[in-house]
């Protein structure tokens, strides 16, 4: 059966163990089964929602509150059931790229709330604003917002979201991966304790749960996945006309200027290649340096991997892959590029080997100068591996990236202000850093999203606030008829000849 989350799980023990199982539908629940019961959660919400279409300042603060005390008070229950689902994760990496982002975004969401609730002066169209009419844009709560989490982030992609769509007013269903079945079981549990089901519904599952959840008709929907899974998700969204937020991937290039120090920049970008071993959507897929500059690049690599990780086999700190499938997917992009005559560094300890399959632990591997048939370099990394390839004039660097689907992010390091704006101006990405990696994502205040084939709509912050609202118009006339009094009312006369005239003019 789909497992939704329940008051009566609360009392249970809060991270008490949890099998894979629990986290999935019943082996002999049919796909008809699944999609009534999860038709009926639904409507369950729909109809709270109907009782408060636009609840109080006061209300979505305690909403918002209660997710923050959720993170704080369940932080440690939480890095443990991830580190379960990924096999090794440290606790520092959980609390870094999840727990401490999640907590910013609703607090942000909380600290500005006021004002992004109330209502947007606009212009008035003259001469009604003479007279006293009023134009403004009311954000109002869309309803039930779906959310479809992915299993590389699993809880900050599940509060993220939250922050937005429950600030703006909404309810919530939540479908987290079925490859993280720990953390989404904990989730589904800990929601349950602090929410009523018809705010926040956690729906547990596998695939076919989430293609009966993509088939709701939600009054919003986001999906933050691979683009395969993404195009699935808004054919099933469109008989709704649903309207969706697509948090895809793609390859994330780099381009590294002669105008940089070529130490710090390795340093700074293989540092964010092995953040959670490669499996972040905005991860740097390629690279592009200066010829000249190859190997102190790779150098620089293979000495800040060593100061990072100087064991990678034993060291709590390094992120293991998130299970067999896709440990077998990065070792066959390598062996394709073998094949193809590449030319492969690996980063690792002197004397360590992998060959504990079951580990899923894999070094950062680099590859130099690859062909665009080799697999590294047609489908999105995912995984410890940079692909680093030279180039001549920063204009071939910018050709190769406009050539492929945008990119759900860039990353430029450099000191040349001009060739940074050339660079700014002539490529299209979702967001870009400037001498960093990721960093755009982390900025409350900045709209974080895909275009093309990385995604479309964007979250956080006000955007997101307005992504989960409608904005609706609404205008206010004054007390005085001026369609009578300027003849714009039928009889017609030659005094609405000059009114035309005065308007319908170069």
């Amino acid at each position: 059966m789909v497992t939704t989350a329940s008051p009566e799980s609360a009392n249970n023990e809060i991270g008490a163990p949890i099998t894979s199982s629990s986290a999935s539908g019943a082996a002999n629940e049919t796909p008809e089964q699944i999609k009534r019961e999860l038709e009926a959660k639904l409507a369950g919400i729909q109809q709270a929602f109907a009782q408060d279409r636009y609840p109080t300042y006061e209300a979505r603060v305690d909403r918002l509150d209660r997710c923050i005390t959720m993170l704080v008070d369940h932080q440690d229950a939480l890095c443990d059931a991830v580190a379960a689902d990924f096999g090794c994760r440290s606790k520092y990496v959980t609390l870094l790229s999840e727990i401490m982002i999640s907590v910013g975004n609703l607090k942000n969401t909380k600290k500005n709330l006021k004002r992004w609730m109330r209502p947007q002066k606009r212009k008035a169209p003259f001469p009604m604003n003479l007279m006293g009419a009023k134009s403004r844009v009311h954000y109002q709560p869309k309803g039930v917002i779906g959310v479809m989490t992915p299993w590389n982030v699993p809880v900050a992609m599940f509060f993220s979201p939250l922050a937005d769509a429950l600030g703006a007013g909404n309810r919530v269903m939540v479908k987290p991966s079925e490859f993280t079945p720990r953390t989404s079981a904990l989730l589904a549990e800990l929601t349950a304790k602090y929410f009523d089901a018809n705010v926040i519904s956690v729906c547990t599952g596998d695939a076919a749960t989430g293609a009966a959840f993509s088939a709701l008709p939600f009054d919003h929907l986001i999906f933050t996945g691979g683009t395969g899974i993404g195009r699935h998700v808004m054919r099933a969204a469109a008989d709704n006309l649903t309207p969706v937020t697509l948090e895809l991937g793609g390859k994330s290039p780099v381009i590294v200027s002669r105008s940089t120090d070529i130490e710090r920049t390795a340093d700074s970008i293989i540092s964010g290649k092995a953040m959670n071993a490669g499996q972040l959507c905005i991860s740097p897929d390629y690279a592009f340096v200066p010829e000249e500059s190859l190997e102190a690049f790779i150098s620089q690599c293979q000495t800040t991997i060593q100061e990072q990780f100087p064991s990678v086999i034993d060291n709590p700190d390094f992120v293991s892959l998130i299970n067999e499938r896709h440990y077998d997917r990065i070792n066959g992009y390598l062996d394709d590029a073998k094949t193809k005559g590449a030319r492969i560094e690996m980063l690792m300890p002197a004397g360590e080997t992998f060959a504990d399959r079951s580990l899923h632990r894999m070094p950062i591997h680099l590859v130099v100068n690859p062909s665009d048939d080799m697999l590294v370099m047609q489908e999105e990394i995912f995984g410890p591996i940079l692909n680093i390839k030279t180039y001549k004039n920063i204009d071939d660097c910018i050709n190769y990236i406009g050539d492929r689907p945008h990119p759900l992010a860039l990353y430029y390091y450099g000191s040349d202000n001009s060739e940074k704006d050339h660079v700014l101006a002539q490529t299209t990405a979702g967001g870009v850093s400037i001498n960093d990696t990721m960093m755009h994502f982390a900025c409350d205040d900045l709209p974080f999203g895909g275009i093309g084939a990385s995604g479309m709509g964007h979250y956080h912050g006000f955007d997101g606030y307005k992504t989960f609202s409608h904005a609706k118009a609404v205008f206010q006339q004054s007390r005085v008829n001026l369609a009578k009094l300027a003849g714009t009312l039928p009889p017609f006369s030659e005094k609405l000849d000059k009114i035309l005239a005065a308007q319908i003019k170069k």
